[in-house]
C-alpha cells in the first residue's frame, strides 16, 4: 500500500509564517502525499504553489473549537472553496452534541456538506477526546446522515489525538461508505499501519516528512 497517498501533510499552527507553507507545499509535491492541510488564511497560496500538482489543498472550518454557527461555517467553507480548497474538516458543536441537541449538530454539519457540494470533500472532526463512547458514536451517525464523506478523530488542539479505540469505534459506526480520518499523535510508520488496520483511511500528521524520510 501507498501510505503516502493516504496522508495528509499538515500545519496548522497560529504562528504559520509564509515561507513555512511554500516548504509544505513542496513538500508534498516530493512525497506525493494526499493534500496539504492549512489554515483557511493560506488555502490561497497553497492552491497556487499546488496547481499543477496532483496534491489536493485541505483547509479547516470552525477550527479548533467548533463552536461557530452553521451560518458562520458555510460562508467559511464557501470562501475556502473559492480560493481554492477541494477538501474540508470542519469541527462539530461538540456542547450540542453533549446537550443530546442532536437537530443542531445534524444542521451544523449539514451546512458545511451543502455549501461544498459537487465542490470539495467534507470530513467532520468529532474531538473524540471530549467525547463518551456513545457521543461519538451519535457523532459519527450524525455525519453521515447530513452526508459528509469522513469522520475524523481530532483538531490535535485538545487533549490527546487519534487512538486506535476512537478510530475502531467511529468505523464501526460509519461502516464502510464513509471515510475515517486519524488525526493528532501520528508520528511513525507504526502508528500509521495501526491506524489503518483500525479503519482509518487518511492520516492527518504534522510528521510526515519525518517518518518518511
Amino acid at each position: 500500500m501507498n501510505y503516502k497517498k493516504l496522508i495528509d501533510h499538515t500545519l496548522l499552527h497560529p504562528n504559520t509564517k509564509e515561507a513555512e507553507i511554500v516548504k509544505l507545499c513542496e513538500e508534498a509535491k516530493q512525497f506525493g502525499f494526499a493534500s496539504v492541510c492549512v489554515s483557511p488564511a493560506w488555502v490561497k497560496l497553497a492552491a497556487k504553489l499546488l496547481h499543477d500538482s496532483d496534491v489536493n489543498v485541505c483547509t479547516v472550518i470552525g477550527f479548533p473549537l467548533g463552536a461557530n454557527t452553521p451560518a458562520t461555517k458555510a460562508f467559511e467553507t464557501k470562501e475556502a472553496i473559492a480560493n481554492g480548497a477541494v477538501e474540508v474538516d470542519t469541527v462539530i458543536n461538540i456542547g450540542a452534541l453533549k446537550d443530546k441537541n442532536y437537530e443542531l449538530v445534524e444542521q451544523d454539519i449539514r451546512a458545511v456538506v451543502e455549501a461544498a457540494k459537487g465542490k470539495a470533500l467534507v470530513k467532520v472532526i468529532i474531538e473524540a477526546c471530549l467525547l463518551t463512547d456513545e457521543e461519538k458514536v451519535w457523532a459519527c451517525e450524525l455525519s453521515v446522515k447530513a452526508g459528509a464523506d469522513y469522520v475524523k478523530t481530532s483538531t490535535g488542539f485538545s487533549l490527546y489525538g487519534a487512538t486506535i479505540e476512537d478510530v475502531t469505534i467511529m468505523r464501526k459506526a460509519v461502516g464502510s461508505a464513509v471515510g475515517v480520518k486519524a488525526s493528532g499523535g501520528v508520528r511513525n510508520i507504526n502508528d500509521i499501519q495501526a491506524m489503518i488496520e483500525a479503519g482509518a483511511t487518511r492520516i492527518g500528521t504534522s510528521s510526515a516528512v519525518k517518518i518518511f524520510s
